[in-house]
């Protein structure tokens, strides 16, 4: 087997230039423009690059799985040597492969009632657990498979798996008050977009936490679905739905927590006395020791404690405070170590380092340090008596994502990754190989077999062009853009791929998200027949990291506190001002196009400047008073506390200084950014006189809007504004 070494690389590298630079002397092949029907619609895409085949550790930790032919073979690292795989192999715990996408739970919800068999089995293989034809929401099964908990009705109910006999944990569960499941604000913005589980199975399957939430307080929002049936015929009125949805210094639900003793059907009541009825509770779970632990933050999230409690008698014990000049992120979980200490993760930096505590809370070291960020821990383990942990990291660049090595005692991590871009990386049992999936912003993917001490790695397969040698392509290029006050943003640019020598300009088309660590620009390899249309169109396609999206940690990011879009669109600016003076951008031709966070970009682009032309707002939140308390206040405080932040970023306050043309989209039943927030702007826009705007709605769609013809909309907007 030949492993890579950096030098070996360079020599490489320095092949490829040649044979590229020969490959620039011959004839050309000729090449067809991508159409639009290419461009518009999803099932016409191009492949441009091949997929390289997915590698993965076998169960044994010592071995990686290699498919071809048809055939699976074992390969063994170290020489190559191929062998069949061992049905029979005792997976090392370290390398136990991850859970399939797709993989079902051996507990199913069919047609509203609980049943248990094979994880694949149909319904008539498969034992019925309940018959009562109820509703039931998130049902999960304890991991000894003994236990099963699920919601009913607001109530949450468990039920043995052998006998069937059910407990009725809680009884005064409805609308107004939730028993082990989340409500819409607790889902979407704390545990996680369509997961609703409020209830977690301690390891034993003795015990159940579950958290209490009282809707009560929550101001209700109607939706409206103006079309319920596809046919006229068969409906002619429409259809409420009504939400519990709290806006930005509305009342949250009241969250309290919990513990179940299944045995003795005991409950214990967690003692939260000592914070304010509005905390949130953002994270819960179970230590190895059998602890319960609860993440607690205030209303406006500029603070969070870990705490462990006692679940036989409810007593609450702060382990680990921090706090923010900002607003404090929902930290991981603690990863436990063998002699019960723990790791943490923790930003009061200002970039996400790790921290080593003992199980008490008791502060012993920082394990990283830096104006760099650890994103992930990936692997802990003994090397010759010293306990060290692998993780994922930016210490060589913000839009990278590297594998690197530290000593749990502290020090300069090694890095073990080669070359540029993000690298997903698997290691293997003993961490002595690992498979890097990598790809950079300008270097299509490979798949690299490396050795654990970074020393070199041969490459098992790598993406190839097919439509890259058929169609025109353009490539994306990476670059650095210094902001009016000199500070960087990483950017990426597409120019057009037959742009002259002249002094003719071209149109620029920014898409951008820019939320708070929400980063557009990553070094991963991608290429979108979309773009690639646009360019050859004459289009110079320009995305943008804004400083409070940079990747770069919480001090970068915090910028934008109190103030959502004011720096942003400053970064946005100076961006395009680069473009026009470097790549002959055209001034007076700059679109904007975004969604959601994107959306209010969009719309307070243009009516907070006069540098774009066009403007294209996806179901954006055009005032910060109209979205959700906890996403909301974490950024801007209340609009009670931060009134004068509220009005410098609000998009309908500033509707009578709309410029350019603003194409505004939303879908009619979005249950997470309000249609109201589109149609508010509107009516301000036609108080104010405004003509040079449009309005597009999808009436069955939600925050996601899936209509092919929204992006034929768009394209007809870019014709007829942007590229005259």
């Amino acid at each position: 087997m030949t492993l890579t070494t950096p030098r070996a690389l360079a020599a490489a590298f320095a092949a490829v230039l040649a044979t590229l630079a020969a490959a620039a002397a011959q004839q050309p092949t000729p090449l067809e423009p991508v159409t639009e029907a290419q461009a518009l619609n999803p099932r016409n895409r191009i492949e441009w690059f091949t997929t390289p085949s997915r590698v993965r550790w076998a169960p044994d930790g010592v071995h990686y799985v290699r498919r071809a032919d048809g055939k699976t073979e074992w390969i063994d690292p170290a020489t190559g040597a191929a062998t069949a795989p061992a049905r029979d192999a005792e997976p090392r715990e370290a390398a136990a492969p991850p859970r399939r996408r797709g993989a079902r739970s051996p507990l199913r919800l069919i047609e509203d009632d609980l049943y248990f068999g094979k994880p694949r089995a149909k319904k008539d293989e498969m034992r019925r657990l309940t018959s009562d034809g109820a509703a039931k929401r998130v049902p999960t099964l304890s991991a000894d498979q003994r236990r099963a908990a699920f919601v009913r009705e607001g109530n949450l109910a468990v039920i043995d798996v052998a006998s069937g006999e059910e407990w009725a944990v809680s009884s005064d569960g409805s609308e107004d008050l939730l028993y082990g499941v989340l409500d819409w604000v607790y889902q979407e913005e704390v545990y996680g977009r369509g997961d609703f589980q409020g209830h977690w199975w301690r390891d034993d399957g003795a015990a159940l936490a579950f958290l209490r939430l009282d809707e009560s307080p929550v101001k209700s929002f109607t939706l409206v679905d103006f079309v319920p049936t596809p046919k006229l015929d068969d409906e002619r009125s429409v259809e409420p739905e009504v939400m519990r949805y709290p806006k930005a210094g509305d009342s949250n639900p009241t969250a309290s927590l919990h513990v179940a003793w299944i045995d003795t059907k005991k409950i214990v009541d967690v003692d939260l006395a000592g914070y304010a009825p509005d905390v949130l509770l953002v994270r819960v779970g179970w230590a190895p020791d059998g602890r319960l632990l609860a993440m607690v933050q205030d209303r406006i999230q500029t603070w969070l404690d870990l705490c462990a409690v006692d679940p036989e008698t409810g007593t609450l014990t702060k382990l680990v405070h921090e706090e923010s000049d900002s607003w404090v992120n929902r930290m991981p979980f603690p990863t436990w170590l063998d002699d019960g200490t723990f790791l943490w993760m923790s930003e009061r930096t200002g970039y996400q380092h790790v921290y080593h505590y003992t199980a008490d809370g008791k502060l012993l070291r920082a394990v990283t340090e830096g104006d760099w960020q650890v994103r992930n821990i990936v692997r802990r383990a003994e090397v010759d008596g010293e306990l060290w942990l692998w993780f994922t990291g930016t210490k060589d660049g913000a839009i990278d994502d590297n594998l690197y090595r530290a000593s749990i005692k502290g020090g300069e991590p090694q890095r073990l990754t080669e070359g540029p871009g993000r690298h997903s990386v698997s290691l293997n049992g003993d961490a002595s190989w690992f498979i890097d999936t990598v790809s950079s912003i300008e270097t299509p993917t490979e798949v690299r077999l490396c050795k654990g001490d970074g020393s070199g790695f041969t490459v098992l397969d790598k993406a190839e062009p097919t439509g890259a040698k058929k169609y025109v392509y353009a490539p994306k290029r990476r670059l650095t853009i210094a902001a009016r006050d000199e500070y960087p943003l990483d950017a990426t640019l597409i120019l057009p791929p037959r742009q002259d020598a002249g002094a003719r300009k071209h149109p620029i088309y920014l898409q951008t998200y820019s939320g708070p660590d929400a980063p557009t620009v990553r070094n991963s390899f991608r290429v979108s027949s979309w773009q690639q249309f646009l360019a050859q169109q004459g289009c110079i396609l320009l995305q943008v990291n804004v400083r409070s999206a940079s990747g770069r940690g919480q001090a970068h990011t915090g910028l934008c506190y109190k103030q959502l879009g004011v720096q942003e669109l400053r970064d946005l600016e100076d961006a395009v001002a680069h473009v026009v003076a470097k790549h002959r951008g055209d001034p007076d031709r700059v679109a904007i196009d975004g969604w959601s966070y994107g959306g209010f970009m969009a719309a307070y682009a243009l009516t907070h400047s006069d540098k774009f032309s066009l403007g294209i707002a996806g179901a954006g939140v055009h005032d910060w008073q109209l979205y959700d308390t906890i996403y909301t206040e974490r950024y801007m405080d209340t609009p009670q506390s931060n009134p004068d932040g509220y009005a410098k970023t609000s998009v309908i306050a500033a509707a009578d200084q709309l410029h350019g043309h603003l194409v505004l989209m939303h879908g009619a039943r979005d249950d997470n950014v309000h249609l109201q927030n589109t149609m508010r702007l509107v009516y301000e826009l036609q108080k104010a006189g405004k003509d040079d705007f449009e309005l597009m709605i999808y009436p069955r769609s939600r925050h996601g809007v899936r209509s092919p013809h929204r992006q034929r909309y768009i394209w007809r907007a870019i014709r007829e504004h942007l590229l005259p």
